[in-house]
């Protein structure tokens, strides 16, 4: 997921588009712990694109306060 397309969301869609994202990393983490994960980078990109997905979350709110 780039950042531009992160930024065109709304604050509603952030919302929606991490806890999404935060089931997939409980779905990743879960398939690892039984040892079906096939694709261990993916857990890594989850976690990125959360990261990613809170901190223009967190600009958005800091720019409507200003």
């Amino acid at each position: 997921m780039k950042a531009a397309d992160v930024r065109a969301m709304s604050a509603d869609q952030l919302k929606d588009e991490l806890a999404k994202l935060k089931k997939e990393q409980f779905n990743l983490r879960f398939q690892k712990a039984t040892g079906q994960l096939e694709k261990s980078t993916r857990i890594q990109e989850v976690r990125r694109d959360i990261a990613r997905v809170k901190t223009i979350a967190r600009q958005k709110a800091a720019e409507a306060k200003a």
